[in-house]
């Protein structure tokens, strides 16, 4: 029996070898260091980058995507091949290189796309092109870091700033921001529009702290709904779950992803229960907010990170180290392992 035991298990060894899942991949050459790319939300196969070298390009990713996914079960040779694709549009009117970039979800091809010298620039779709209008948005007084559209309004789009600023614009008027909020102290890195709640906003700033805003209380320059300020190196990226209003996802140069539920308040029993449950925990943190569900660790300096759009709690999170995807299970109020290695 004990050897009958033991050619099961090398036969399933064996089998699970064979079936290791293939990464197949298409590599396209791209002038300069890639510092944020985007895809197009009605037709993911188009893609914008923005260049160190201070040009933003549109590509076409059709023919390798579609070349993927018709890759067999065996890794090919072709995909350390780096191919040369010409973009279907280059424009290099910004007077330094940026990171700030957005599709609209609402206007098929319309883009922003924000740079260092505090410039953002409106992309308009045309017959087979686009029209870059070269009149900048300026109401910034340093880098734009971060761009946002409007889930609801197609005219609008929201910015954010090394000059702590976040400001809401409307195409249709002058080139100047119908809002601008003292957001932080320091560089506000990174937004996000809530898309199931579209009064709210998320910015994450330089210090290690993030931010939610009620965008309906303009007079009182959005207020403020919550502020955190659990990490403690510059927030990342930030991301409102698509499918549940109150869930964030954020990501530090901490080297930890976590995610909040916003909704959710102080109950004296449960952080007793909670606590305890902590102190069994090697390293764990004492003071917790109560709206903090999960902590990610393992990567090393994460950049960016974003939920699935059809599997619900699932994140996809890159860092220098590579990238991961994760579905934490089981998140509740009482959790019993908040720290995930």
């Amino acid at each position: 029996m004990d050897s009958d035991s033991s050619s099961d298990e090398e036969e399933e060894e064996e089998t699970n070898e064979d079936t290791k899942p293939i990464l197949h991949l298409k590599k396209v050459a791209h002038a300069g260091c890639v510092n944020r790319i985007r895809s197009m939300t009605q037709q993911p196969h188009i893609c914008a980058t923005w260049g160190d070298t201070g040009h933003v390009q549109v590509w076409d990713f059709k023919s390798f995507l579609n070349s993927v996914a018709d890759s067999g079960p065996v890794a090919h040779k072709e995909d350390d091949i780096i191919h040369n694709h010409v973009p279907l549009k280059i424009f290099n009117g910004h007077k330094d290189e940026g990171y700030a970039i957005d599709w609209s979800p609402l206007v098929t091809g319309r883009l922003v796309s924000g740079d260092c010298n505090s410039c953002i620039h409106l992309w308009e779709p045309s017959s087979s092109t686009w029209d870059v209008d070269t009149k900048p948005f300026v109401g910034h007084s340093a880098s734009v870091e971060d761009l946002q559209w409007s889930p609801t309004e197609g005219d609008v789009f929201a910015s954010c700033s090394v000059d702590g600023k976040i400001c809401i614009w409307d195409v249709r008027t002058e080139k100047k921001p119908c809002m601008s909020i003292k957001a932080h102290n320091a560089d506000v890195n990174v937004i996000s529009w809530n898309r199931l709640a579209s009064c709210m906003i998320a910015s994450g700033c330089d210090d290690g702290s993030f931010s939610i805003r009620d965008l309906r209380f303009i007079k009182d320059d959005g207020a403020v709904v919550a502020h955190f300020e659990y990490h403690k190196h510059p927030i990342t990226s930030v991301e409102w779950s698509p499918h549940e209003a109150s869930t964030l996802a954020v990501s530090s140069a901490d080297h930890q992803l976590t995610i909040w539920d916003l909704s959710l308040e102080k109950d004296a029993e449960e952080e007793a229960e909670f606590r305890a449950k902590m102190k069994e925990q090697a390293n764990a943190p004492e003071d917790l907010p109560p709206q903090l569900l999960f902590v990610h660790q393992g990567q090393k300096d994460l950049k960016e990170l974003h939920w699935h759009p059809q599997i619900p709690g699932m994140i996809v999170s890159t860092a220098a180290d590579g990238f991961n995807v994760l579905m934490p299970s089981n998140i509740d109020t009482t959790i019993a392992g908040i720290v995930d290695n």
